[in-house]
């Protein structure tokens, strides 16, 4: 009955283990994992990632157009502070014109418009790459638009907050499509009345080959004087100094590239200038200019690959981190379950121990009581009857002594402390003399002893005290454990050089997926048989330990239903055994002793 409230007991540990496990550590965890999934699915269904990229790619882009425009108007703030005022000559105008245009070799010409000269009022000079033929083509443009809208184009420009306007045009040559931007001012020398009108061209050439590869460049090595601005591109791609260095790693280094913005088709998708990194295709985000490079576009993307990839990789990545950490918090919590489950068992094992010892110790103590009082009273008057009562009073102390012997021993064991008098030792005659000493018990319990010890075994060293107990403890184990069939069977005898001590019984033998853990400390098999006798549960676990004590091994082969046989091997010689032997708290130790 009671191993049944320990068993239940046991079982309802366990279901609030679980239950405390789940709701505890459990529930929350899986909540946290499955937001987490829904979030990582949202960010996929969504396309946050690659939203988050194009994002601050237009953040770059407009940094880009900003640089530019940026550079652009201070090329042309530092050009009207070198331009020749009104009262100069043509002389004075065209040598002044000759010098700003060697200051700078953006600029493809420059010019300056006065309506109130009549014929002179254009004077048009340009870099000496240029052609006669489009220097002509240059000038005879500009008399014809000037002439018609020059006045009204000067008046126009003076409204403005800077009196600057912008010409933007692509023109088609012989090598493809070309792209020309013009700046139109008033001279500050002018008057409101009569305005002069002014302008500088920039070179289509040296747009595409210097201006526009410096500015990107600039941008794409993070070398922007603007702090804001550095750190967001530096965030973008959250690169290392020496990818820094490098324009990022080769799979993901920004590339840029401007093209012309007028044709609106991919089809018609003509690049007007790529970065050394852009490699082939379109841009993956784009960003139409103003002025002063109205009719361009900024286009961007990854090397090698897309915001998409990235996207779908990140969304890998952070499935992949869920699935390891679900992984490891199953496992840690089946190794807690386990290793929790381990001390709620241990624990009811050593409450079943020291409800067995009790047991076993009140019964020898209530006997030897008993009949020491029957004694002391007087009650007996035939000496044979004494004798008898003597006897059991005697027998029943040695129990109890054994007892004591076992739980000291264990203690001992498990302490560290347990100490080996090795000596050279007849075991021959110590396993006689040991089974002398039991063969009443044996015989009053009914059990046939049949004793096979083999003549001439030599003498071997050990402890003889320890050896006897896990004689006594194996014997032990074969009357309380034999239902049926009371047959007790010891063998000694020597095997090449081992000397092997077996005890054989018929009783109830034991599962073999029990074998390995009989043992144990405190373990107990599952026999109903084995329940309903008391027991430490110590037996075993010393007997093993006495054995590796003396540098050998403990074996058992049993059938369940048919008995068992435990075999002790002991090395005859050349074993160096040591003086103290202990074991620690992993130490596995019991039978059902």
């Amino acid at each position: 009955m009671r191993s049944k409230r320990a068993r239940l007991f046991g079982g309802n540990t366990r279901s609030r283990l679980v239950l405390t496990l789940g709701l505890a550590v459990v529930l929350p965890a899986l909540t946290l994992i499955y937001v987490n999934y829904r979030h990582v699915k949202s960010i996929q269904r969504d396309k946050k990632i690659e939203a988050l990229i194009h994002r601050d790619f237009q953040y770059v882009l407009s940094i880009t157009e900003k640089r530019l425009r940026q550079k652009t108007i201070a090329f042309i703030d530092d050009a009207r502070n070198r331009f020749p005022s009104t009262a100069d000559n043509d002389a004075e105008k065209r040598q002044k014109l000759n010098a700003l245009l060697a200051t700078n070799p953006l600029f493809s010409h420059a010019f300056i418009y006065d309506a109130a000269l009549g014929d002179k009022a254009l004077i048009v000079q340009s870099q000496t790459c240029m052609s006669e033929k489009d220097h002509e083509r240059l000038v005879k443009t500009y008399t014809g638009w000037f002439g018609m809208e020059g006045r009204e184009m000067a008046q126009n420009i003076n409204k403005k907050t800077k009196r600057l306007m912008w010409y933007s045009y692509v023109d088609t040559t012989t090598n493809g499509p070309t792209y020309s931007t013009t700046a139109l001012f008033t001279l500050p020398s002018s008057s409101p009345e009569q305005p002069v009108l002014a302008g500088i061209g920039f070179d289509p050439n040296q747009l595409k080959q210097i201006f526009f590869p410096a500015v990107i460049d600039e941008v794409l090595s993070k070398k922007l004087t603007d702090k804001q601005d550095a750190s967001i591109a530096e965030m973008l791609h959250e690169l290392t100094p020496a990818e820094l260095e490098a324009g990022g790693p080769p799979d993901e280094r920004l590339a840029m590239n401007v093209y012309l913005a007028d044709t609106g088709t991919a089809e018609d998708y003509r690049p007007f200038m790529t970065s050394s990194t852009w490699g082939v295709g379109e841009p993956e985000v784009a960003h139409n200019l103003d002025d002063p490079f109205k009719g361009l576009s900024l286009g961007i993307k990854f090397q090698g690959t897309t915001a998409e990839a990235i996207g779908r990789r990140w969304v890998t990545q952070s499935f992949m981190i869920l699935g390891v950490l679900s992984v490891l918090m199953i496992g840690g919590l089946v190794l807690t379950y386990r290793s929790v489950n381990k001390q709620v068992a241990l624990a009811r094992l050593k409450s079943d121990f020291v409800s067995n010892v009790s047991h076993e110790l009140r019964t020898p103590l209530a006997l030897i009581r008993l009949y020491a009082e029957t004694l002391e009273l007087g009650r007996i008057t035939t000496s044979e009857k004494k004798n008898e009562y003597y006897s059991i009073i005697r027998k029943e102390s040695e129990r109890l002594t054994a007892l004591i012997n076992n739980i000291l021993d264990f203690s001992r064991i498990e302490a560290g402390r347990k100490e080996y008098d090795f000596k050279e030792t007849d075991i021959a005659e110590l396993v006689r003399n040991t089974l002398d000493s039991y063969r009443f018990q044996i015989e009053q319990q009914g059990f046939a002893l049949e004793e096979q010890i083999e003549p001439n075994i030599p003498k071997v060293r050990v402890d003889r005290e320890a050896i006897a107990r896990a004689l006594v403890n194996l014997v032990n184990n074969a009357l309380k454990y034999s239902d049926h069939e009371k047959f007790l069977g010891v063998k000694l005898y020597r095997e090449q050089s081992v000397l092997k001590l077996e005890v054989i019984d018929r009783g109830i033998g034991i599962e073999r997926n029990e074998q390995s853990r009989i043992f144990e400390k405190f373990y107990r098999t599952c026999d109903p048989l084995v329940h309903n006798t008391k027991g430490s549960g110590l037996g075993l676990s010393l007997v093993r330990h006495i054995t590796e004590a003396h540098g050998g091994d403990v074996e058992v082969e049993s059938t369940p239903g048919r008995g068992s046989k435990f075999t002790l091997k002991l090395p005859i010689a050349g074993v160096t055994q040591s003086s103290v032997a202990g074991i620690g708290e992993t130490t596995s130790a019991t039978g059902a002793a």
